[in-house]
């Protein structure tokens, strides 16, 4: 009983953080730090279940890099990157939480770094907000020309992979390389070749909500 209780409330913070906006979603928590841990707890148990848990292609990824880069990982959940590779990149840490040391708690639409400081940017099942293009423009503004964005999302998720590839080209990136081969999860690699525009067009639909149904 007690572990159905607990999926239920996972169930509850999970879609409150993917139907809500950034700030909303840092309100949120700031109001009830225990929804941030609650949900934690929740993901871990997920993570367990999964063949290949995306923070590991991304760890492999940097570990292959023999110049040390600047990494952005934003929405880092435990900053599990920062952990295992933070002694050969420099690895910034955000999400709402302060879950660790390792973490800088904020709205991931508002970071502190400088504008054009970062090599890599990471979104690693961190796209939840309604605003999530907020999310794509803080990568642009911190990421140097050149630099990379890295997305992992839940397939079901993307329902049209050309539109949403074709709104953050719009926001000063360049596909390029999409893998799709794993049955659960969508990675997308982008170059920044310009700055996002100044007028914002958000686009709340392009990325579903996860949503259960309901028992």
């Amino acid at each position: 009983m007690q572990q159905k209780l607990k999926g239920a409330r996972f169930r509850w913070i999970n879609e409150a953080l993917y139907t809500t906006t950034g700030d909303k979603a840092l309100e949120m928590v700031q109001n009830d730090p225990t929804i941030f841990e609650e949900y934690h707890q929740g993901f871990s148990a997920q993570v367990e279940k999964w063949p290949v848990n995306p923070v590991d292609v991304f760890i492999d990824y940097l570990r292959s890099k023999p110049k040390q880069l600047v990494v952005a990982d934003l929405g880092c959940g435990e900053a599990r990157l920062s952990a295992t590779v933070g002694q050969q990149h420099t690895v910034h840490s955000f999400d709402l939480v302060a879950y660790n040391e390792l973490i800088t708690p904020c709205n991931i639409a508002d970071v502190p770094l400088p504008s054009d400081s970062v090599d890599v940017a990471i979104f690693c099942l961190a796209l939840m907000g309604t605003d999530f293009i907020k999310f794509i423009r803080e990568a642009n503004r911190i990421l140097r020309v050149g630099g990379e964005l890295k997305i992992a999302e839940v397939v079901s998720r993307v329902s049209d992979v050309d539109a949403f590839v074709l709104a953050l080209e719009g926001q000063g990136f360049k596909l390029t390389r999409t893998n799709a081969k794993n049955k659960m999860f969508i990675m997308l690699d982008f170059t920044k070749v310009k700055r996002s525009p100044a007028k914002l067009s958000d686009k709340p639909n392009l990325l579903k909500p996860c949503i259960y149904k309901r028992r």
